[in-house]
Formats: C-alpha cells, sequence, structure tokens
C-alpha cells in the first residue's frame, strides 16, 4: 500500500495548487482525478468560454473596422475553426499543468474513503496522513427542466456544439448565462435570456446590472427578468441553456460513511477549512462558498498549508474580484452600494463614465462606467463595481487597493499613465 502525506481528490485549480502548496513544503502527495487535469476551470468553464469569447471579439472588432479606417471584406465565422482553437489552448495549458506535477503522483482514478486514512482507487487502496477534498462543482437542473444532451444543455455541453443555433434560449441571467447570451448573440445567433429574478447578474450592483440590461438589448438580446423559465416555450427555440447554478460535487465518495458534515450538499469547514473529521479538510467549490477558480486555488493554497502543525492561516481574505466576459465586461470586488447600504454604513460613491476617458473614445468602447463605493468619514475603499473596456484586469487595481486598505486619497494622489484605461480609476476617486 502506497504511503503518503497528503491525497489531494480532485485535480481543478483547487486542488492542483494544494497539491503545489504540499510539494513545496517537501510533503509526498498524491493527486487524484478520475478526469483530465485541470478540472472545471480549464476544460469545461474559464479557459475553453473565454477563448471562444476572444474569437468573437475578433470578429466583432473586424465587422466595426471601416470605423478605424480599414476596409476589409464581409467577415465570415468559421465555428469549427474557433473550437479547434479553444481546443489546442486547452491542450496546450494541461500539458504545462501536468509538467508542473515533477513529483507528485497522479492518480488517474475514481476515488472512495474507505476511512478518514484511506482511499481505495479501482483495485489500489493508498493511505494520507491527511487529505484536502477538492472535487469542485457541477451545473444545476431545475426540478421540471431536466438535461437531456440535445434539446436541453448544460454549460459543459454547449462547449462542444459543431454549429451554431440559429436560436438559443438561456434560463438563468447569472454569470454563466450573460457570458453565454453575449457570446452567442455576436455569432448571429437569436438569443433569449430569462431570469427569475428582477434584475439580470443578481450578485451585481443594481446600477451595473441596469447598464448590462440595456446595452444586451441595443444588441438585439431579447430580455426577460422577473420570469419564471416555465412561462416560455422550448419549442420555440433551437436549443436551450440551462445555467441556474453549480452544485458542489460530493457524492459517490464515501463522505456519509465518514460522517463528514454536508449541508445542502456543500462541504461544512471552518475558518481554517477544517471538517468536522480532524485529518481531512476540503477547499474550492465543494465547500459551496464562492464558487470562482481564483478563490478555489486560494483555499487550496492555504489548506495545504494548515496540515503542516502549528502553520494554520484563516482562509479570509475578503478582497475576491468577480469577472464577468460579456461585451461590455463587468467587475467588481467588495461591496455593492445596496449592501453597504444595508449594512448601516455611511457610505460615498464615486463614479466615472467611460465616455470621458480619451482611451475608451480611442477604442470605440466608451460605453460604461467606473463605480467606487468608500466610507464616507475615513475614505477606505469598501468596494468598487465596473462595466466597460477592460474591466477585467481594471479590477485588480482596485482589488489591491481594497485588499491593503488603501482610501481614496491614496487613489487621488496616485500618477496614472495618460492616455490609458487605468488613469480612469483616479477620475472616479477624484469624483
Amino acid at each position: 500500500m502506497q504511503e503518503y502525506d497528503l491525497a489531494v481528490i480532485g485535480a481543478g485549480w483547487a486542488g492542483f495548487n494544494a497539491a503545489l502548496g504540499a510539494k513545496k513544503q517537501g510533503l509526498k502527495v498524491a493527486l487524484i482525478d478520475k478526469g483530465q487535469i485541470g478540472g472545471t476551470c480549464l476544460n469545461r468553464g474559464c479557459i475553453p468560454t473565454k477563448a471562444l469569447i476572444q474569437s468573437a471579439k475578433v470578429y466583432s472588432l473586424v465587422k466595426q473596422a471601416e470605423i478605424f479606417g480599414v476596409e476589409v471584406q464581409a467577415p465570415q465565422i468559421n465555428f469549427l475553426s474557433m473550437q479547434a482553437r479553444k481546443d489546442k489552448i486547452i491542450a496546450q495549458l494541461r500539458s504545462g499543468m501536468q509538467s508542473m506535477l515533477g513529483g507528485i503522483d497522479f492518480l488517474n482514478a475514481p476515488a472512495q474513503f474507505l476511512s478518514p486514512y484511506e482511499i481505495e482507487l479501482g483495485k489500489e487502496v493508498i493511505r494520507a496522513k491527511s487529505v484536502i477534498i477538492a472535487t469542485g462543482s457541477r451545473p444545476m437542473e431545475l426540478k421540471d427542466i431536466r438535461f437531456d444532451g440535445k434539446k436541453i444543455i448544460s454549460s459543459d455541453e454547449i462547449l462542444d456544439l459543431k454549429e451554431l443555433p440559429k436560436s438559443l434560449l438561456i434560463i438563468g441571467g447569472g454569470v454563466i448565462g450573460s457570458e453565454f447570451a453575449s457570446l452567442f448573440s455576436i455569432l448571429g445567433t437569436e438569443v433569449t435570456i430569462a431570469e427569475k429574478m428582477p434584475q439580470l447578474l443578481p450578485q451585481e450592483d443594481a446600477e451595473i446590472a441596469r447598464k448590462i440590461e440595456t446595452l444586451f438589448k441595443k444588441k438585439g438580446i431579447k430580455v426577460h427578468t422577473a420570469t419564471d423559465a416555465s412561462s416560455l416555450n422550448p419549442a420555440d427555440y433551437e436549443l436551450v441553456l440551462l445555467c441556474v447554478g453549480r452544485a458542489p460535487e460530493t457524492e459517490r465518495i464515501g463522505l456519509e460513511k465518514l460522517g463528514i458534515k454536508l449541508e445542502q450538499g456543500k462541504i461544512l469547514v471552518d475558518k481554517y477549512l477544517r471538517t468536522n473529521i480532524p485529518p481531512i479538510y476540503a477547499a474550492g467549490d465543494c465547500t459551496g462558498k464562492i464558487m470562482l477558480a481564483h478563490f478555489a486555488a486560494y483555499q487550496g493554497e492555504i489548506a495545504a498549508g494548515n496540515i503542516i502543525p502549528g502553520n494554520f492561516l484563516p482562509a479570509d481574505n475578503a478582497g475576491v474580484p468577480n469577472c464577468i466576459f460579456t461585451d461590455p465586461e463587468i467587475a467588481s470586488v467588495g461591496l455593492s452600494e445596496k449592501e453597504a447600504l444595508n449594512k448601516g454604513l455611511q457610505i460615498r460613491v464615486n463614479k466615472f463614465d467611460f465616455l470621458a476617458s480619451g482611451m475608451a473614445r480611442i477604442l470605440e468602447k466608451a460605453e460604461g462606467l467606473i463605480k467606487i463605493i468608500s466610507d464616507k468619514k475615513s475614505e477606505n475603499i469598501l468596494g468598487a463595481s465596473i462595466i466597460g473596456p477592460g474591466a477585467t484586469e481594471l479590477i485588480a487595481i482596485l482589488t489591491l487597493a481594497k485588499s491593503t486598505g488603501s482610501k481614496l486619497s491614496q487613489i487621488r494622489r496616485t500618477i496614472f499613465a495618460h492616455p490609458t484605461l487605468s488613469e480612469s480609476i483616479r477620475e472616479a476617486a477624484r469624483g
């Protein structure tokens, strides 16, 4: 029986980073996954969707070439080539991840707990002093709407389409639904998006959500908020994408046998990412906290550090940026205006419209705004939201500012290069 200091179940972003962190500490590590290395992010999430979105952005830009004084023949979409490029990027990144696993045993098999220290892998059993569960998440279904893999598909299956649908109904106007709505609309599909909440992107700032809804409608996307999916007829659309959230993937690994505490499928952990069974930790989507790849990586690193006695660190960093790759992009960190007010905080709201940005005008992407929420008295940054060009990159500046306790006054005194999109953050801070 092979023995390890640490066994990590799940080779997604949480598990992969946990394994690397433990390896750096000189531990003998087994990384276990029944599928391919990279998990959802690399194979069915972040990377493939953004690869397709980039192709759509290029197509959109070429269609606008005349605005920039460039004459081109009418551009055409080669969807199979777009898909091939996406697959190539995934393969390259997977190969890079595999090369980083030197010194770590990657065991490609389904895992089943026999005890807190023993894990069955098919016909083999391994033993580990500590275990980190990082099994990720899966697309959720609705009670009356189920995936059939043909007409009603998940965000996994839509990435493998061979041809563009003429019409697409998207049930769920959260991050995943909004990104796919933007993508397929650019590529010429007639898109309808239905969201049961009063706004698209229910977790985002209401002003930002109203802005993207307005821009979606300008692009021809049919948006139905406060709408129950049962009121729409799937037969009216060529394809239906059901994306109403993701559920922790915690079944079929023997957690109930160990008595590990779950709540609605998610593994309950303390601030150090420990489960109620001492040698077992959990990280990433399976904990049901914040289902983002970068937060999963952060949790994985913390969990790997915490298996060393006397080395406990809490996974309590509140500066987690959220990025949405729609057109235009959206990003946020910290509290929204409504959340801050609901907490009874005295706040100041600073805004800057990209219409006044020289670089946004140069890029022909002047739709959008930056919104910074700060404490009225101290000027400490509480949160920020951006919709507009480069939002997913710009949010890093405000994430750093929030995480380091920076004040609006410090941003105002910082010199940003001109003409850039980043200087818009200073302009927002100036109010």
